[in-house]
């Protein structure tokens, strides 16, 4: 094998004597209860895996539980409606998901009949799946002998082995999969794979992992070394771009409704729906009309302005950009008739709760009305 020169790599007289190590602890130690386990309904088991990246169990489950009452089948979930399916991922977050998750189940139902493939090479070309996702769906749904390589696993192998280089870099990458692969058990994949996710989600922590309770601690470089707080090397911090939004809280009082605007199906918080925006590069430009005006051209097609005001910024942190909200409450004196702004819906306050909202608007939301 070509791999990155490592030491530690022979601390196990063979490489499979790791699997049978971990499956002896996932079957005394691991998690067995979840509601995704002991099933080999393959939709189930794809629902789960889509929800669980970057997202903790804990907040998994209940949208998980959710999803599977209103959408029991990928059957179900291929003929909902798109606002449908992001309303009941609303919060969740990486809202990519969602879409992706519908086009998938399309994708099944029209190429594959409502089955899923067993071929985890056919599940990775599908949206949203992929190649690790798409072992532990064909291991857990049908044995199907595959690697996994999620960041859980990433970072028990960076420690296992004392790989002293970022995860994320190709080549590093490349090895921890190649390592992957040739410490596959001949035998038992399900145990096996899910001993990786809960060794590294409840033992193999990224903080205060729980060594003194590891049966790998005998075989594990990052601790012989003394470095298992600094493994995995993390990815080299980049300042978080600021980025600012100026949205349109537009009430109307007497009938108890918000002003909603559909987004783009790409780009932030794609496909959801959201708050009419203002260009805020014009608000306190000296070369833009006075601010009350812009108010009032902002929201001439659905009413006549009766009162603005500015409310507390609300900060948002993304993965790559810190988002600063702007909101402003607009009151109309006027309300006029939307039909045929495809884009634009009047929403009932207490329908907000459930609608599909990004979670920092929904909160604004919820808060103020």
């Amino acid at each position: 094998m070509n791999m990155i020169k490592n030491n530690y790599w022979d601390n196990f007289d063979h490489p499979q004597r790791f699997s049978t190590i971990l499956i002896a602890w996932q079957k005394q130690h691991g998690r067995h209860t979840l509601p995704w386990q002991n099933t080999r309904d393959a939709y189930r088991i794809w629902l789960s895996e889509i929800m669980l990246q970057q997202t903790q169990v804990s907040a998994v489950i209940p949208y998980y539980q959710r999803f599977l009452q209103t959408f029991p089948t990928v059957q179900s979930l291929a003929a909902a409606d798109s606002e449908t399916v992001m309303a009941h991922w609303s919060g969740l977050g990486y809202y990519s998901r969602a879409r992706n998750l519908h086009r998938c189940a399309q994708q099944i139902v029209a190429e594959y009949d409502g089955v899923f493939p067993s071929d985890p090479a056919l599940l990775a070309n599908l949206p949203g799946i992929g190649r690790s996702t798409a072992a532990a769906i064909a291991a857990f749904a049908y044995g199907t002998r595959a690697a996994i390589l999620d960041g859980n696993v990433k970072r028990v192998f960076a420690r296992l082995f004392a790989i002293q280089s970022y995860p994320g870099e190709k080549k590093v990458e490349n090895d921890l999969w190649q390592r992957a692969e040739a410490m596959l058990p001949m035998q038992d994949i399900e145990s096996y794979t899910q001993g990786l996710m809960d060794f590294g989600a409840t033992l193999c922590t990224r903080s205060k992992p729980a060594c003194g309770r590891c049966p790998m601690q005998s075989h594990c470089g990052a601790l012989a070394m003394n470095k298992v707080n600094e493994l995995p090397i993390r990815k080299p911090k980049k300042t978080l771009v600021e980025k600012h939004t100026h949205l349109l809280l537009i009430i109307d009082t007497e009938r108890n409704q918000v002003l909603l605007e559909r987004r783009p199906a790409l780009g932030i918080w794609g496909g959801l729906l959201s708050l009419p925006e203002l260009d805020g590069q014009q608000i306190g430009s000296s070369d833009s009309a006075p601010e009350q005006d812009l108010f009032v051209q902002a929201v001439a097609r659905f009413g006549t302005l009766a009162s603005c005001q500015r409310l507390s910024t609300v900060v948002h942190t993304f993965t790559h950009f810190k988002l600063h909200i702007v909101p402003y409450r607009i009151t109309l004196e006027k309300r006029l008739d939307i039909v045929g702004q495809l884009r634009h819906v009047w929403m009932d306050n207490e329908q907000l709760a459930q609608a599909a909202l990004p979670a920092p608007v929904k909160k604004l939301l919820v808060s103020i009305l």
